[in-house]
């Protein structure tokens, strides 16, 4: 294999910074994204409490599946018969599904592993599905998504460096075989890109020889995967900065599952591209809103009375229409309309945050604008204006 499969087309913008931060664009069959990008979080082809239309209306640009419990519910052969997962859902930008390896960790006490794959029990109704190479390159080419993730194994926060060795050696081989089968089946001919994903825990030795093995691989990108599972940020962040340096400058890098607002900031300074977390849509059904000076909790009192909107000049439906008094009012009421609200927010302050970084890589001010920003964020609601 001497090429990528997919559509290779990521190009790297002008930017000014004395940090790896980096701007992009990639270019998929269903449009264009530029980098840094956020994806929101689709795991059962929707992201929770909003619709397309809500999305497209905060500049959304491309989101996430999950092969896993798609295929589980309702099922890929069903979506693929429908159109594929853009026309099921009613998204017609690009899509990200991940194959499954995540709940090799969250779903730890329903699934064996074995070399050839893993074989889980259904959370829903015990029966069982087998995932390997061949089943998640065929579901996600039922799936129809733009990008597409091998699977990988990962590794739990607190595994030894044996247990973390051993996910990174079958991490690695099923990248491969992930490629093998999907140059023999003809996996090209549908534009789908292939994404590797470098395992190895809290281990330097194994996350550098991870990168350096996955990089070598015809892949169209490559994720930092197994990160943001229990360890520290701290730890995190070294991770990430231990694989980036390895991996290519042609290919986008997509750190999974990450993370807080300074985090983000933080690791595209590391050099990373994209980003995925459920965090401000599962923050807003329990009632918090992000703001630039942190998570604020409107079941807090003080906001009972405010007849101010969440951030001042940020362009979204809820900050535009509606108090933060009236939102309390909503969540404290258990109304569905508050947990809507808050996740059109929460998602708008992480699209506008990426957007802002890329304004100010573009205008050469990142490194001063985004340490400041983080300083502002970690200074606490009570500093709020």
């Amino acid at each position: 294999m001497s090429m990528a499969l997919g559509m290779d087309k990521f190009e790297l913008l002008p930017c000014v910074t004395r940090t790896s931060a980096r701007r992009g664009r990639l270019h998929t069959p269903h449009g264009t994204l530029e980098t840094p990008v956020f994806m929101p979080v689709g795991t059962l082809a929707t992201v929770k409490a909003l619709t397309p239309e809500h999305l497209r209306s905060i500049g959304v640009e491309i989101i996430l599946g999950n092969s896993y419990h798609l295929s589980l519910r309702p099922g890929a052969e069903l979506i693929g018969r429908l159109g594929g997962l853009h026309a099921f859902m009613g998204w017609d930008g690009p899509i990200l599904t991940d194959s499954g390896g995540y709940q090799v960790y969250s779903l730890a006490k329903l699934r064996r592993i074995s070399d050839k794959g893993i074989d889980f029990q259904s959370h829903l109704d015990g029966s069982h599905q087998f995932l390997g190479p061949r089943q998640v390159i065929d579901i996600q080419r039922k799936l129809g998504s733009d990008i597409v993730m091998v699977i990988d194994e990962c590794a739990p926060s607190g595994c030894t460096q044996e247990e973390a060795r051993r996910a990174v050696d079958r991490s690695i081989r099923w990248a491969r075989e992930c490629l093998d089968y999907a140059r023999d089946s003809g996996f090209r001919a549908a534009g789908q890109q292939i994404f590797g994903i470098v395992q190895g825990s809290v281990f330097r030795s194994l996350r550098e020889a991870c990168a350096e093995q996955i990089a070598e691989l015809p892949l169209s990108g490559i994720a930092v995967g197994g990160v943001s599972v229990g360890e520290t940020e701290e730890e995190m962040l070294q991770q990430v900065a231990w694989v980036v340096p390895i991996l290519p400058d042609s290919k986008p890098r997509y750190v999974m599952g990450v993370g807080t607002p300074p985090q983000l900031l933080k690791t595209i300074a590391l050099g990373v591209d994209m980003f995925d977390c459920v965090m401000p849509t599962r923050e807003a059904r329990h009632g918090s809103a992000f703001t630039p000076w942190g998570k604020m909790n409107l079941c807090n009192r003080r906001f009972r009375e405010d007849p101010r909107p969440l951030v001042e000049d940020l362009d979204n439906y809820t900050c535009q229409r509606f108090s933060r008094a009236y939102l309390r009012h909503l969540i404290l009421a258990g109304e569905i309309l508050g947990g809507i609200l808050l996740s059109l927010h929460n998602l708008h302050f992480y699209i506008d945050l990426m957007k802002q970084a890329g304004r100010h890589l573009q205008d050469g001010d990142f490194d001063s604008w985004h340490l400041d920003w983080i300083h502002r964020y970690e200074g606490g609601i009570e500093l709020m204006p």
